[in-house]
């Protein structure tokens, strides 16, 4: 524990909003994680009624449990079967309206866990230069001849530079992973949603 103290003091005042970012990086992952689970998204007991609909007394039934439900894909359903007397042009101005609303809960953090894997390499860097230049304030003062101390500052100096690019480069992978997820589960929730528009209109001219 010490050494790591130790570490976090020797990179000096750059740490600090390092060691921040590092936290809230943290916490949007372990929060993304756990929301964006396809069970949780996907439900399946909405899948199942959705795909299971023929008759116009099921849309009752798929209504009441989208209603027990919460998420993107329970409130898109629902909004599909609550407004079936729509036109098509309607129904699809009004499906895409509550998309754009319900695509921010599956973007959820997702620009904050951006900026921190742009921010943390750069506040590395910017600490790495002011480093640097107390570096150089002691080869003005001293000379070039305490070898040991000048690699000893340009070591610590480097320590930013480290430090940021392992907070950057995992907060990138992990903001590319969810966008990527959040994109796979959009697209699933338009085939759904096409297939159930499609079968209430089959319904409506069948009845």
């Amino acid at each position: 524990m010490s050494g790591v103290i130790e570490y976090l003091v020797r990179g000096g005042i750059m740490m600090i909003p390092l060691l921040l970012s590092s936290v809230i990086g943290l916490a949007v992952v372990i929060e993304r994680l756990a929301s964006l689970k396809r069970k949780s998204i996907l439900i399946p007991e909405i899948i199942s009624v959705v795909e299971s609909i023929g008759r116009m007394e099921d849309i009752q039934l798929a209504v009441a449990i989208c209603e027990k439900n919460s998420g993107p894909f329970a409130n898109i359903i629902l909004t599909s079967l609550q407004n079936m007397d729509l036109t098509s042009e309607e129904m699809r101005e009004l499906l895409t309206d509550q998309g754009r609303q319900e695509v921010r809960s599956l973007e959820r953090g997702l620009p904050i866990l951006e900026t921190v894997a742009g921010v943390a390499p750069l506040m590395g860097l910017l600490g790495t230069v002011l480093g640097m230049i107390k570096v150089f304030s002691v080869i003005s003062l001293q000379g070039t001849g305490q070898a040991s101390l000048l690699a000893g500052g340009i070591s610590e100096a480097l320590i930013t530079t480290v430090t940021g690019l392992v907070i950057g480069i995992p907060a990138l992978i992990m903001y590319n992973y969810f966008s990527n997820r959040a994109e796979n589960f959009i697209m699933d929730i338009e085939k759904y949603t096409t297939r159930l528009t499609h079968k209430i209109r089959h319904l409506q001219l069948t009845n």
